[in-house]
């Protein structure tokens, strides 16, 4: 049964599309029971992030699973087809590495995209969908993904700004479990900073916004606090980080704010960064002694050196890829063969049990070992050339070459070592 890998992301769906077919953690187990449900699909894997929604199958058509994704998409109100896409066999593999290894990703070899992928084989496998095919592809893709993190320079180096804030941001203050940090707005710039600082696990996490429900909405995902952002001026002293990047048009964080939390602070050290255009923080910031400001400008520089380190690095991640989709489509390839083998050696077995029982037969009446040797031998010699030989004299010309070959694969010529004894 094939594997399929059907989806949408980054590539192929602007966010609108990607944000509506998107399903969420407490949803997922349900949906891979629908998708499981579907006639022909034996396992099922279902990877939803912000930037992807994948189903991965093992089943006898696709078609079935496409199908239910556009459903899933008209009861969001969108039409998934345009922006579907296709993989399957060894092109669904690739992809499947490729993912794991964060080459497929919107920011070349982010390492977030391992820990979701893990997580969604945790849940299939909750959920009863993981079987041994699946399960197999996606430990084998971990293990090129550790690889390939392992053996080139695909994570070493910042990929984004908000990586390089992150970076920067450790070089300060070290282990960041101890920091509080403020948020200030709910964009999209601002949430992938927030990806990578949540997971630092800092003492206080909040976000400030005009609109306080929205907050509250952003916060939540991040296990967050949310505030008004009209409140954030008073409350400037309490955070060692602040990150910045709403649409406003004019500086929302002062010089004259910064200088009195400075204060309030004892004039312990701040973090501050500007991702926004324009900028939310006032440039004159940078002029206060115990402040740390970075523009989006600044750490773009940072990130653009890490982004070429990783593209080069990339080219070597790819290469271990197809090595090991080579490897995967042999074990694949040696793992459908094992119900023929079966079926061989029990056949095997069968004449071998025939035989024998006619040489037990013979030697008690009395006939001589040796010739019920030669015997049991010849018979069973007979018994493995007569529908092969049979199958040789029916076949046509081209069918008989083929077979020629065949048995000279499956019956080499024996050597030495094929008749010595043990």
């Amino acid at each position: 049964m094939p594997l399929h890998v059907l989806g949408i992301s980054h590539h192929s769906a602007p966010i609108e599309v990607r944000e509506r077919l998107a399903f969420d953690p407490a949803r997922q187990p349900d949906a891979l029971a629908e998708l499981a449900a579907q006639p022909g699909v034996a396992e099922a894997v279902l990877v939803s992030t912000c930037n992807r929604t994948e189903v991965y199958v093992r089943a006898e058509d696709a078609g079935r699973v496409a199908q239910w994704l556009a459903a899933n998409g008209k009861r969001v109100g969108i039409d998934v087809e345009p922006h579907l896409y296709r993989h399957e066999g060894t092109a669904a593999v690739r992809h499947a590495f490729r993912v794991a290894c964060g080459l497929d990703s919107m920011i070349l070899g982010e390492p977030q995209i391992l820990g979701q992928v893990k997580h969604s084989v945790r849940t299939a496998e909750t959920a009863g969908t993981l079987g041994q095919s699946l399960g197999a592809l996606f430990r084998k893709s971990f293990a090129v993904a550790k690889e390939v993190r392992t053996d080139t320079a695909l994570g070493g180096a910042s990929i984004s700004v908000a990586a390089a804030a992150l970076r920067l941001a450790q070089n300060l203050f070290g282990d960041l479990s101890r920091t509080r940090m403020l948020m200030v707005g709910v964009g999209e710039i601002v949430e992938l900073a927030a990806t990578y600082f949540a997971a630092q696990r800092p003492a206080t996490l909040m976000v400030a916004n005009r609109t306080l429900s929205r907050a509250e909405e952003f916060a939540q995902r991040f296990s967050a606090q949310a505030m008004p952002l009209e409140g954030m001026p008073a409350r400037l002293a309490e955070f060692d980080i602040v990150v910045a990047g709403t649409a406003s048009p004019h500086p929302i964080i002062v010089k004259a704010d910064v200088e009195r939390a400075l204060k309030a602070r004892r004039r312990r050290p701040m973090f501050v960064v500007d991702l926004a255009v324009p900028r939310d923080v006032d440039p004159t910031v940078r002029e206060l002694e115990d402040v740390f400001l970075y523009t989006i400008d600044d750490l773009g520089v940072i990130a653009a050196q890490g982004a070429e380190a990783r593209r080069t690095a990339s080219v070597d991640a790819e290469a271990i890829v197809t090595r090991r989709v080579a490897e995967h489509a042999h074990w694949e390839q040696s793992r459908a063969a094992v119900p023929v083998i079966v079926q061989l050696r029990r056949r095997a077995d069968e004449y071998r049990e025939l035989e024998l029982a006619k040489a037990r037969s013979r030697l008690a009446k009395g006939e001589a070992p040796d010739a019920v040797l030669e015997s049991l031998a010849r018979g069973l010699a007979n018994k493995f050339l007569h529908h092969p030989s049979q199958a040789l004299g029916r076949a046509a010309e081209s069918e008989r070459e083929a077979l020629a070959r065949a048995i000279e694969t499956l019956y080499p010529a024996p050597d030495e070592r094929d008749a010595s004894t043990e």
